[in-house]
C-alpha cells in the first residue's frame, strides 16, 4: 500500500489501525507496506496543543531513510489527532500501533485503591489514563548514550559511530585501538604498526570502501559483469549464481563467472541516486557421481552477495553523426560500473540503418534521423530525454546554443518523436539547421538521459514534460556523477543548391 492520496488532513487512529503511531522503529515489509512510517518523537500532552514531529519511514535496515514533518494534536476524549502529509515516495504507509492498557501493579500490605493506572517501567500514561505509550528515552539527555541513541519498544539502546565500539557501561564509545580489540574491526587480517594498524585481505580478495570488510573482486561492466571468487575461498565447492544453471569455471587459480544484466536471475532496481544489479554466488557440495544423492556433506555452504551500480544521469555529446569508430559512451559511477548509452544518426524514419562508415553530407531542406540507444537492453526500467540542445562546435558549454528538447518537453516545434521496439530508445526527427554565420558549418547534439524504475508511477521519467520544474533536488542528484562527453562528427553542412 502506500499513502500518496493523503495531504496534510487531520487523522484518527482506530479499531484495525489502533491506538495511535509506534514511537520506536518498524522494520520494513510492515504495516502492509514496504517502508513503514513510525513517530520518531513523543506524543504530547493536551496543555501543549499542536507539536510538530518527525515521521521516519524505515527501509534496508535503515530506521529513518526517508522523513517528514507532521503535526500532532492531544484532544480532550483521550486520544490524538495527526496531520499526515503526502510521502515523498511509494511505497510508504503510516503505521497504527496497539498500546497496552494498564492494570494497577500489585501492592503489598495494606493498600488503598485510588483507581489510578500504573505503567510498566519504559512507558508512560497517555491521555486517556488507560494506555501505556512507549517513552522515548533518547529525547532526554540522549538516553545517557554518547554517540547514538536507538529507541525501542518499552527501552533503547546505544551505538556507537563506525571505527569505534560500545565500552562495558553500555553507553559510552571507545576507539577500536589496535588489532588486540576485536581484530581491529577487520573482516580478515588485521597488521599493526606501531600506533597504527590496517585491515589486509587474503590474495585474491580486495579491501571494500569501508577498508575493514575483505570482498571478492566484482568488475561492472557495460555488458557483463565478472566475479573472479579465489579457489582457495571455494574449496570442493560448485558455484552457481541465483539461476543454477549459470555456473563458475574455475581457471586454477580462481573461479569465474560471468554474466549480464538480462540473464541469470539479476534483479534491476532504481534506488535513490543509482540502479543496481544484485545477484547471489552460491557454493554447494560437488555431488559424486553415481551416489544417488546419498553424500556426506563436511563443507559448509558459501554466499557471496553480487551488487554492481550504475548511475541514473547521464549526458551525451554528439556531432550530427557518429564518428567512423562510433564508440559508445560510457560514465563511471563511483568506480562501481557503467550503463552504456550511445546518440546514433539513421539514415531514415525506420532507425534501423545508422551511419556507420561513411559520413552523410545533408541540406537544409534535408531531415535529420537521431536516437537516444541503449547498448544493454534490460526489463523494469525507462528512460526521459531531459534535454538535447544544439551547439555549433563540440563544446556543451557554448554561449550559442539551441533547444531541441527541454525539461523533458519538445522545444522546437519541428522535432517529432518516434516510437521505438525498445522501451529504453528514443528516436527523434528534426529538420536540418545551420547556425547563423558564414563559418558556422557544423552542429554538435548534447543530450541529457534520465533513467527510471519502469512501475514507479512516480518517477522524473513517468511525469514526462514538465515545464516548471523544481530543480534543487534534481541539481544536487545529478551531482554525484561524472559526466563524460563522446564527441564526433561533426556534418558539413552543404549549403549549395
Amino acid at each position: 500500500m502506500c499513502d500518496n492520496h493523503l495531504d496534510g488532513e487531520w487523522y484518527r487512529f482506530t479499531g484495525m489501525a489502533g491506538d495511535a503511531m509506534p514511537t520506536f522503529c518498524i522494520s520494513e515489509n510492515h504495516c502492509g507496506t514496504h517502508a513503514p512510517v513510525w513517530l520518531n518523537g513523543s506524543h504530547p500532552n493536551e496543555s501543549e496543543g499542536i507539536v510538530q514531529r518527525q515521521a521516519c519511514a524505515s527501509f534496508n535496515g535503515d530506521c529513518c531513510m526517508w522523513n517528514t514533518t507532521i503535526g500532532i494534536k492531544a484532544c480532550p476524549g483521550g486520544y490524538y489527532v495527526y496531520q499526515l502529509t503526502k510521502p515523498s515516495v511509494c511505497y510508504h504507509v503510516y503505521c497504527g500501533h496497539f498500546y497496552d492498557i494498564c492494570d494497577v501493579m500489585d501492592c503489598r500490605g495494606t493498600c488503598q485503591d485510588s483507581g489510578d493506572c500504573v505503567c510498566n517501567s519504559g512507558t508512560v500514561l497517555g491521555p486517556d489514563g488507560q494506555t501505556c505509550l512507549d517513552e522515548n528515552e533518547c529525547e532526554q539527555n540522549n538516553g545517557g548514550c554518547s554517540e547514538i541513541c536507538i529507541n525501542l519498544k518499552n527501552s533503547h539502546r546505544c551505538e556507537c559511530n563506525k571505527g569505534r565500539v560500545l565500552g562495558k557501561d553500555g553507553k559510552s564509545c571507545e576507539d577500536i585501538a589496535s588489532c588486540q580489540h576485536n581484530n581491529g574491526g577487520c573482516s580478515h587480517i588485521c597488521v599493526s604498526s606501531g600506533e597504527f594498524y590496517e585491515c589486509q585481505c587474503p590474495r585474491g580478495l580486495v579491501l571494500a570502501d569501508d577498508k575493514l570488510m575483505c570482498q571478492v573482486p566484482v568488475l561492472c561492466k557495460p555488458s557483463s559483469i565478472e566475479v573472479s571468487v579465489p579457489k582457495d575461498l571455494v574449496g570442493g565447492l560448485e558455484l552457481s549464481l541465483t539461476n543454477s544453471t549459470c555456473k563458475g569455471v574455475s581457471n586454477g587459480t580462481h573461479v569465474n563467472i560471468n554474466f549480464n544484466l538480462k540473464t541469470c536471475g539479476t534483479v534491476i532496481n532504481v534506488v535513490s541516486d543509482k540502479i543496481t544489479a544484485t545477484n547471489l554466488v552460491t557454493g554447494m557440495p560437488k555431488q559424486t557421481p553415481g551416489s544417488n544423492g546419498d553424500i556426506i556433506i563436511r563443507t559448509s555452504k558459501l554466499l557471496i552477495p553480487i551488487t554492481c551500480e550504475f548511475p541514473r544521469l547521464y549526458t551525451i555529446t554528439e556531432g550530427y553523426v557518429p564518428n567512423l569508430k562510433n564508440s559508445p559512451l560510457e560514465i563511471m559511477s563511483r568506480n562501481r560500473g557503467t550503463f552504456p548509452f550511445a546518440l546514433e544518426i539513421f539514415k531514415d524514419k525506420d532507425f534501423d540503418e545508422p551511419y556507420r562508415e561513411d559520413l552523410p553530407v545533408l541540406k537544409l531542406r534535408d531531415s535529420l534521423y537521431f536516437g537516444i540507444e541503449p547498448l544493454m537492453h534490460v526489463n523494469g526500467l525507462e528512460t526521459l530525454v531531459e534535454s538535447c540542445f544544439a551547439t555549433p562546435s563540440s563544446k556543451n558549454d557554448e554561449i550559442l546554443k539551441y533547444y531541441l528538447i527541454k525539461d523533458g518537453c519538445v522545444s522546437d516545434e519541428t522535432v517529432k518523436q518516434y516510437s521505438s521496439k525498445d522501451h529504453l530508445a528514443k528516436h527523434f526527427q528534426v529538420p536540418v539547421f545551420k547556425f547563423v554565420g558564414r563559418d558556422n558549418k557544423e552542429v554538435f547534439l548534447h543530450c541529457q538521459v534520465l533513467v527510471c524504475g519502469a512501475l514507479d508511477e512516480r518517477s522524473r521519467c513517468a511525469q514526462g514534460c514538465r515545464r516548471r520544474m523544481r530543480r534543487s533536488s534534481e541539481v544536487e542528484e545529478a551531482g554525484h556523477y561524472s559526466n563524460h562527453l563522446l564527441t564526433g562528427g561533426p556534418i558539413v553542412i552543404d549549403l549549395e543548391e
